[in-house]
Formats: C-alpha cells, structure tokens, sequence
C-alpha cells in the first residue's frame, strides 16, 4: 500500500484484443476522434511476450505492485522455473498501461514510486493466453549436457568431474526446492496450494537429473579407476 499519493496517471483507451498475443490501442486525439487501424494516427500494436504475462499474472494475483515487489515475487516464484532478466520488470509494466491492460498511480513526491493495477482487459488477456494450447515440451538448454555430448574430445577424467560438479549443483538446487516447501506448503496456507503445484514437477526434474549424474559419476569412476591400475 502505498502513502502519499496524490497523483493518478490512467491509462484506459478503447482497445481491440484479436489474435492471440496481439494487443491494439485506438487512442483519441484531442477532438475526440478514436483512430483506428494498423497505420491510423495514435494506434499502437503491442506483442504480448511471456514477459507481458509474468507481469499481468503476477499483478493479478498478488494485487497492486511496484516493479521492485515484482522482482522479489518473481525471485521466491516462477524464477525457480522461468529465468530472464529482471531489468525487464521496470519496463514491460508501462509498455502496459499504454494499451490499456494496466493502470498506474505514481506517488507525486518521495521516491516517486509506480505502483501497477491490472484493468479487466488485462485479466481478459490472461486469460485468453491460459486457454491457448502450448504446443511444445519445455525447452532444455544445459551447458553440461552439451559439454557431455562433446566430450570424446576432451581428457579422460572431464566426464567424472563433470558429472561430480553436476551432482553437487543438484542437490542444492533440490535442497533450495524443498526449503521452498517447507516454508509454503502448510496445510494451513490453501490459498497458495495450486501455486505450489509447479514446485513438485521442479523436484521431479532435480531428482531425476540428480539419479542421472549420480550413476554417470559413479560409472566413469570406477573407469578411470581401471585405467589407472591398467
């Protein structure tokens, strides 16, 4: 909550949501004319990205936000399992409350902060994006992995480090999954149950990663070891 402010700075043009992902604003000029269009004066055409949703999903569960209190939800959330830049949580909220799916109160001294509120079109766009289909499994870009597929290039004994660096990283990652758990999943709290739901596929993934360096260590230590006594 936020004190102080005196100030509302509103965005709430008429809009157009079409294809999935497309948002178009039709703002008016000062006659009153709505400009409508792809090339009529004052139309924007604002791809939502996933950016777009992490912020619009944030907002809508949690409320009215600044973008620091997104960056701290986003770190103890769906950072555990959707990386990016956080720099992009300052800009992507007014890219926004330009079409309208946003509005923003900004404190008129102080630090000046904005703090966001999502507008029915912005749920609206949530949730024609939570009906769309994903079409595709998740995407796996692992350094070690790739390193694992070269390594007939490499020293005998990279393999076994690797797979010993690997095991270590898994288990505190895992470990950091279940603190997560620990902390939230109270019988108590069933208002953050569902929201819970994604954590156990993340300690899936970790376990079964962490089983896999597990036994290639072992195999390319017991190896090494025969070589050693060859």
């Amino acid at each position: 909550m936020v004190i102080g402010i005196s100030c509302r700075v509103r965005n709430s043009p008429e809009r157009m949501i079409g294809t999935y992902g497309t948002v178009r604003t039709m703002s008016t000029d000062r006659a009153g004319a709505v400009a409508s269009g792809a090339s009529g004066a004052g139309a924007e055409t604002l791809r939502l990205s996933p950016t777009s949703f992490v912020v619009l999903g944030l907002i809508g569960l949690r409320g009215p936000s600044t973008p620091y209190d997104l960056k701290r939800a986003v770190g103890r959330s769906v950072g555990y399992f959707w990386p990016f830049p956080h720099s992009q949580l300052y800009g992507e909220p007014d890219r926004l409350v330009r079409v309208g799916l946003l509005t923003v109160d900004q404190e008129e001294g102080g630090r000046r902060r904005k703090v966001y509120t999502i507008t029915e079109a912005g749920r609206q766009a949530v949730r024609e994006w939570l009906r769309e289909p994903v079409g595709e499994a998740f995407q796996l870009r692992n350094p070690a992995e790739l390193k694992l597929f070269f390594a007939e290039l490499g020293e005998p004994g990279n393999v076994a480090e690797l797979a010993r660096e690997q095991v270590r990283l898994h288990q505190d990652r895992l470990a950091e999954l279940e603190a997560v758990e620990e902390r939230f999943g109270d019988p108590g709290l069933t208002s953050l149950a569902h929201r819970l739901v994604p954590l156990e596929l993340g300690r899936e993934l970790e376990r079964t990663a962490l089983r896999f360096w597990r036994d290639l260590a072992t195999e390319n230590g017991t190896a090494g070891e025969q070589q050693t006594r060859a």
